[in-house]
């Protein structure tokens, strides 16, 4: 052996377990199997320190393999629709273009092979930090199989009126140029104003002074006697000339500002509730560009908000309507991709009808059919589902699933089409001539906003029957939906009941792990959607695992300088050391602070076992002739067999920091320290515990530390002529006799 353990021969081992197909389970009904599906990464970029956390689930299955069940460990990688449009656009914008200079079948391109780069890139990176995942049966977000899973689904759920479409208030982001679920909107509290404005009869407090271009009443508390004689009376809207009438409403805080406020429906979501209540009118008076629009008097017009609202200041105060400006922190939300507020706005939406889907959710969660671990995250899952508000699926990018609904536009005449033009940038048309509009149309496509009612098909084919002119919607699916159906869908779900055989036998999956601020964007869509498609739920433990930080405690963001390349310190420390540094000790669920001093120190563990393993390989060459079974029982054994069965109760139980602590202690101390400073003036017969316990502890040690550990079986394999790898052929220990 080396005399020091070489990092850069892991290449090497990952090769050695790969050719062996020991990543690549067969199918025993006579077992049950293990599967754990990856979280697919995305595949806009190189993976980043949390992946590294996979580690969790090759530590999981390496332990399963070792207990000889069939074990599946699945991959892939998800397209992350607005996430690598997103990160896309920041390219191109470095090299001087926008999303705009393209049409949509260009613009999907250049994405694909963007993201096909990178998403090798994540493979081989997966394959230096040592996940044993089956890449026979690797998957992406975006392969045509899965688009025609989803598509399925999407049809199914509209057909039995749990998805529809409609014009409501959603989370936009005018920067990024879609909507957002209320999931991914990122609260802030923001120091501003409360600013009071004379309406006439009474007076309103407003944190948004430019959407009262928009009101379309003034709403009251009914028991507040101050208002009670002006409810279902009109006033004049300042700075218009409309009438808008003053209503009571329940929900109004009479103590906020003057206990009157002002009704903005198509831009904020309270008064959109609140509008319905009452059969209010619905006026947007901004674009999803973000400027003002012609639903405002014509100087206000083609302002971004905070243009408008110094504008609206401004004549308020000339005509003396500003009475009274408060300092006053309040929550906005902001888009959590750029950063920018977001603009609460109605716009025609695709939505899923959740509250069926929920509750059945709730309902296996409550019953523990999927156990949560850590269990303080089952509080805050069913808390969630019971609160839960329909989910907006509509997301107005390029780069997705194109949701599978076609127009026919001899039927609907009138839909409004949003296409590039390269002189005049972004230009609306109503296209009524179609024969002389539709080529023009079609090939500058960004965005299309059918009005609500209007007629589709779920397939081109049904929209050409009645009419050559047909356009499919422009909108993508939210990422979650087409996520939320991985479980099933990578197993060969079929929607015709053809199910493959990985899917008969592998689904339901045995554990999702992930971390637990995706608890709610991912777990909770696949048990709702894993029970809805299939009858069953989409996994039987779903556990959340910690989140990385830098050693100072800071989450790690490429802006701060802060991240880790896992690949390099893989390549200078090893991968074992970044596996057991990102594991040892560490509580369920909670935070890891990551820093070179921990990785290194784990790199010293790692090379305490090989230096231990060296000592083992010397007194095997002293004595060639010893007898290496059989012989009395070491009194050590016994507290190597209590070492198995806390080890083996730690892993079934998920607490992988108490295991790989319980085991650093017990190698470095115990073994080292102790039992070989003990042994090194005794004789041949030393070597038979000596090897078998030096080879139970590569086992044990083996599903959290695999490349030194395998390497070090090789030498013993070299030696002593053991089966061809420990990943493959060594049983997991339960006792020692």
């Amino acid at each position: 052996m080396d005399k020091t353990y070489q990092p850069s021969s892991e290449e090497n081992i990952y090769q050695l377990w790969e050719n062996s197909g020991a990543f690549t389970p067969k199918i025993d009904q006579s077992k049950t199997p293990f599967t754990v599906i990856l979280p697919p990464p995305n595949a806009n970029e190189p993976l980043h320190a949390g992946h590294a956390l996979f580690t969790v689930e090759d530590i999981m299955v390496r332990y399963h393999r070792m207990l000889g069940d069939p074990t599946l460990w699945l991959p892939g990688t998800d397209h992350a629709g607005i996430e690598t449009q997103f990160v896309f656009e920041k390219h191109l914008k470095a090299d001087g273009k926008s999303r705009f200079d393209y049409d949509r079948d260009t613009l999907f391109k250049l994405i694909a092979d963007y993201v096909n780069t990178n998403r090798d890139i994540a493979k081989s990176q997966m394959k230096r930090l040592g996940f044993s995942l089956d890449w026979t049966r690797e998957r992406f977000t975006l392969d045509p199989e899965h688009n025609a899973r989803v598509f399925a689904v999407f049809k199914k759920m509209s057909q039995d009126g749990l998805i529809y479409r409609d014009e409501k208030i959603v989370n936009y982001c005018t920067f990024c140029g879609t909507a957002f679920s209320n999931l991914e909107v990122v609260h802030k509290t923001v120091d501003s104003h409360l600013w009071y404005l004379n309406y006439g009869p009474l007076e309103v407090a407003t944190t948004r002074p430019e959407t009262m271009l928009g009101d379309t009443a003034v709403a009251v508390n009914p028991a507040d006697p101050r208002y009670q004689k002006l409810i279902g009376t009109k006033i004049k809207l300042p700075l218009t000339d409309r009438e808008i009438p003053i209503i009571g409403e329940d929900s109004v805080d009479p103590k906020f500002g003057t206990g009157a406020v002002k009704v903005t429906p198509s831009h904020s979501p309270e008064d959109y509730d609140m509008a319905k209540k009452h059969g209010l009118e619905f006026i947007r008076i901004f674009d999803y560009d973000g400027h003002s629009n012609d639903n405002v008097p014509q100087k206000y017009r083609n302002l971004f908000p905070n243009q408008l609202r110094q504008a609206v200041l401004d004549d308020l105060q000339l005509a003396g309507l500003l009475t009274k400006i408060d300092n006053y922190s309040h929550e906005v939300g902001h888009c959590y991709k750029c950063g920018r507020p977001i603009e609460p706005i109605t716009a025609p939406q695709w939505f899923v009808k959740v509250a069926p889907l929920a509750q059945k959710a709730a309902e296996v969660v409550k019953a523990d059919q999927v156990k949560i671990f850590p269990t303080r995250f089952k509080k805050q899952f069913l808390t969630w589902m019971k609160d839960i508000r329909d989910w907006p699926i509509s997301r107005q990018i390029v780069w997705g699933h194109r949701i599978p609904v076609w127009y026919n536009l001899t039927e609907n005449p009138n839909i409004l089409i949003t296409y590039l033009d390269q002189d005049k940038n972004i230009i609306t048309n109503y296209a009524k001539n179609l024969t002389e509009k539709y080529s023009e149309v079609a090939a500058g496509l960004q965005t299309l906003l059918a009005p609500i009612g209007a007629k589709y098909y779920f397939s081109k084919e049904e929209a050409l029957k009645s009419s050559e002119f047909v356009l499919q919607e422009t909108d993508t699916f939210d990422t979650w939906f087409s996520s939320g159906q991985w479980p099933y869908s990578t197993l060969g779900w079929d929607p015709n009941g053809n199910h493959s055989p990985d899917f008969n036998y592998f689904y339901p999956t045995s554990v999702l792990d992930t971390m637990w601020d995706i608890l709610f964007f991912w777990v909770a869509r696949m048990i709702m959607m894993g029970i809805y498609v299939t009858g069953e739920i989409p996994f039987k433990v779903a556990h959340m695992h910690s989140r990385v930080l830098d050693g100072k405690g800071q989450k790690m963001s490429k802006s701060k300088g802060n991240t880790i390349n896992p690949v390099t310190i893989a390549q200078n420390y090893g991968a074992d050391a970044l596996r057991l540094a990102l594991v040892i000790g560490v509580a369920p669920g909670s935070d890891i602070a990551l820093s070179e001093d921990k990785i290194r120190a784990q790199r010293n563990f790692v090379n305490k076992i090989w230096n231990a393993s060296r000592f083992v390989m010397m007194i095997i060459d002293k004595y060639p002739e010893a007898v290496l079974s059989g012989g009395d029982s070491d009194p050590f054994f016994s507290k190597l067999n209590s070492l198995i069965a806390s080890t083996t109760k730690n892993l079934n139980t998920y607490r992988f920091g108490q295991a790989s602590e319980d085991l650093y202690t017990f190698f470095w101390h115990e073994f080292c320290d102790v039992y070989i400073e003990s042994i090194k003036d005794r004789g041949p017969e030393i070597v038979y515990p000596l090897v078998t316990i030096l080879t139970t502890l590569l086992k044990l040690i083996h599903p959290f530390a695999p490349f030194v550990t395998e390497s070090v079986y090789q030498e013993l394999n070299t030696k002593l002529k053991l089966p061809p790898s420990m990943l493959i052929t060594s049983p997991w220990p339960h006792e020692i006799r």
